[in-house]
């Protein structure tokens, strides 16, 4: 049974089809932009086919005689909504038996700026006749890293999220859900809430990363909006700077922790533990 996976050539995308080379799925198709960033993925035996988000023509190509997709959400916020409309039509198109979608924990009542384009693939889904399975993705660890060197330079990571707690995990640990969605049958219709088993306030974030690095990190409480203005201060564009700031309202409310258990249960066993990963990346 033919599987793809769009953005393949993206972060969380290279993941999953990594994971159903160890699965031995297949065939795997690799929908990307730019067949050249995966030529690996074909040297090891991935059909890789051209495929735009944006251009119709190239889905449907991309789409010829797929029978399970994972449509990974695209990465520019404001287009996301045409975007994946364009691929699930193609989908139909195609005869496509199983779309998953990647979107966010609780999307259909997260109030969080990322939340809604989300909220729109999946009502999209929900009205297309494509059999459909929601993979509704918590955090990642790895979004902390990009704070990393400069809360171990400045002994201080910085956030709006009070006391709420976050049940991230690794793109790794998302990527596997997905492939064992993919790879096995009995998942259409589901939705999945995929947290991880870790569920940590920022101030614990903080005490791991000074465990791990040996450095003192404690965490500085910011409002929403000193946490939006600091963000662009220090470079970060004024629309991202709001979502990454609303964001952490999100986790201080509780929209991105996840009780459920269902990543646990899809992967077979717990998600990588946070120390480890910031463990990883002070190593690498």
């Amino acid at each position: 049974m033919t599987v793809a996976v769009t953005g393949a050539s993206g972060q969380l995308g290279r993941l999953v089809v990594e994971s159903l080379l160890r699965r031995g799925a297949g065939p795997i198709v690799a929908i990307v932009r730019d067949p050249g960033k995966v030529a690996d993925l074909a040297e090891r035996g991935v059909e890789v086919r051209q495929g735009d988000y944006d251009d119709v023509e190239s889905l449907d190509r991309a789409l010829a005689g797929v029978r399970r997709l994972l449509l990974v959400s695209g990465s520019e916020p404001g287009k996301r909504i045409p975007q994946h409309t364009n691929v699930i039509r193609a989908a139909e198109r195609a005869g496509v038996e199983l779309v998953a979608y990647t979107g966010i924990l609780r999307a259909a009542e997260n109030p969080m700026l990322l939340a809604a384009e989300h909220r729109a693939t999946e009502e999209a889904l929900a009205a297309s006749s494509v059999p459909h399975v929601f993979l509704r993705n918590g955090w990642y660890w790895e979004n902390y890293l990009r704070g990393l060197e400069p809360a171990l330079q400045g002994g201080v990571l910085y956030g709006a999220a009070g006391d709420g707690r976050v049940a991230a995990a690794t793109r790794a640990d998302f990527a596997e859900a997905a492939a064992v969605v993919l790879s096995e049958d009995g998942h259409a219709g589901a939705v999945y809430e995929l947290g991880g088993d870790e569920h940590l306030t920022l101030t614990e974030l903080a005490a791991v990363i000074s465990e791990v690095s040996g450095k003192t990190v404690r965490y500085q409480d910011l409002s929403t909006e000193e946490y939006a203005e600091a963000l662009e201060k220090n470079g970060v564009p004024a629309g991202f700077a709001q979502i990454l700031a609303d964001s952490d309202a999100g986790l201080r409310n509780g929209w991105l922790d996840d009780a459920t258990g269902d990543l646990h249960k899809l992967i077979g066993r717990p998600s990588a533990p946070v120390a480890d990963v910031f463990r990883d990346a002070l190593a690498g």
